[in-house]
């Protein structure tokens, strides 16, 4: 009875569907940034114990098989982002069976992806890193790390896949919790395994690991006995349409992802033959660095996203285009914020990761003069491709995903060193954003007109341009 009268009753007041102001929305995102950011902080713990403890050349193993971890995470976001956009638009129909249904395929999915990529890793391990462009050096620090990673490949999925669907489910502060455990976990377990127990890189791959199953135990515990009336584990229904939207409105994610792994590899080669290992060290300093400085922004956009999804299945576009504007100003003022402070803050980052009489540190600090001004411009980059796929838009959101974190940077790469040297591979970045922010300008400006954001929740899932 429930259910049905959750289908076909009175509409009640979904925690989606109130009217948000700015500090609303910070409340309700809240959870999901500081998870982001404690993600990002507990990340950089674990490179610092490595760098630390280890030594430098682990460190730049970690950033050799980083393209692969990129992967796996973007094939989680791709669905959890896409899949999260197909199930809210559900419960702002008021179709909670189907969103169920929905919810339990997309988390089948995510669970049978992992299993593969841990038997296919395992298999092909050594060739995908000789790949990577691993030196003799790196080769049996990568080896050691990769392996253990690629066991934890179903948590990863889960844990990603969880850190949408809390929001969507509306218990953002849950995730927050597990997020918050989960880096303990990993920060306490990087100490103990590298520091006392001297297992070095085995021993911060497997604490990454273990970090991975709190979130994924805790989303499975959850879904399973959640019977307050929202989103649970349900019989999945096989619906392959299902499927295919959800990794086509998560491709943008996926696209970030997949193009964040092959502008690593290009990172590293060109820092391998400009400045060998100790230049790979460097970049990776700046690539952790950079992903601590972006949580924010993708916090942020993943905590407002599942609102923009719901109300536009129920059709809100007056409401959707003032909560766009909110979002916009706010990410523009925190950017100024975060420029400064990275420019402020980039000589103690890099000296967490090497003692300033080392030559990693003179590397990296020097990239922390000209890397910040990529903060400038990529918050509003990360929320527009969010946005986009919060409404089903996969195309656009794929586009900006795809021309900021692929086009614009590899071009950068290739092309910006032959004439500056090491130089060029610190500007890259900053080219790549400012010019992907016209091009989201564009399309913001493009379909953020209340006639491009006309839907009708029950027979066309697509924005329908304005004009």
């Amino acid at each position: 009875m429930g259910e049905a009268a959750a289908e076909t009753g009175a509409p009640e007041i979904h925690p989606l569907g109130r009217r948000f102001s700015l500090s609303a929305l910070l409340r309700f995102a809240f959870p999901t940034i500081f998870m982001m950011m404690f993600s990002g902080l507990y990340t950089i713990v674990d490179t610092v114990f490595v760098a630390r403890f280890v030594g430098t050349n682990a460190l730049s193993a970690i950033n050799i098989v980083t393209p692969v971890i990129n992967i796996i995470v973007g094939l989680g976001t791709m669905l959890s982002a896409g899949g999260s956009a197909v199930v809210a638009r559900n419960m702002g129909s008021r179709r909670n069976r189907e969103a169920g249904e929905n919810f339990s395929l997309i988390v089948l999915a995510g669970v049978i992806t992992g299993a593969v990529i841990t038997i296919m890793g395992l298999m092909f391990l050594e060739p995908v890193i000789r790949a990577l462009g691993a030196s003799e050096v790196l080769l049996p620090y990568a080896k050691d790390y990769l392996a253990i990673l690629f066991l934890f490949a179903p948590a990863n999925m889960l844990q990603v896949l969880f850190a949408n669907f809390f929001v969507t489910a509306g218990k953002p502060g849950l995730g927050m919790g597990l997020g918050l455990a989960a880096g303990l976990t990993n920060a306490l377990l990087d100490f103990i395994f590298i520091v006392p127990l001297g297992m070095g890189i085995r021993g911060a791959a497997l604490a990454t690991g273990l970090g991975y199953l709190v979130p994924a135990a805790g989303g499975i515990l959850f879904f399973f006995h959640n019977r307050t009336g929202g989103l649970r584990f349900t019989r999945p229904r096989l619906r392959f349409r299902v499927l295919g939207e959800s990794c086509f409105n998560g491709s943008s994610e996926m696209v970030s992802q997949l193009s964040a792994a092959v502008t690593t590899f290009l990172f590293n080669r060109a820092m391998m033959s400009l400045l060998g290992e100790d230049g790979v060290a460097a970049i990776t300093i700046i690539i952790y660095s950079q992903f601590l400085l972006t949580t924010f922004y993708i916090g942020f956009s993943m905590g407002v996203a599942p609102i923009f999804g719901y109300n536009y299945g129920s059709g809100s576009t007056a409401q959707i285009k003032r909560l766009l504007k909110i979002c916009l100003g706010f990410i523009a003022a925190v950017s100024v914020i975060i420029f400064a402070l990275s420019e402020l803050c980039g000589p103690f980052l890099a000296g967490m990761f090497a003692g300033n009489s080392m030559r990693v540190f003179t590397i990296a600090r020097r990239g922390f003069v000209i890397f910040p001004f990529s903060f400038l411009f990529c918050g509003i980059n990360i929320f527009t491709s969010a946005f986009f796929t919060a409404l089903s838009n996969g195309k656009v959101s794929a586009a900006v995903s795809f021309l900021r974190t692929f086009v614009f940077l590899t071009a950068g790469i290739l092309t910006l060193p032959i004439f500056l040297g090491v130089d060029g591979i610190w500007l890259a970045v900053p080219l790549a954003e400012a010019g992907t922010l016209v091009v989201s300008v564009f399309f913001l400006r493009k379909y953020g007109k209340p006639r491009g954001l006309m839907c009708d929740p029950d027979r066309d899932n697509r924005i329908i341009p304005s004009g």
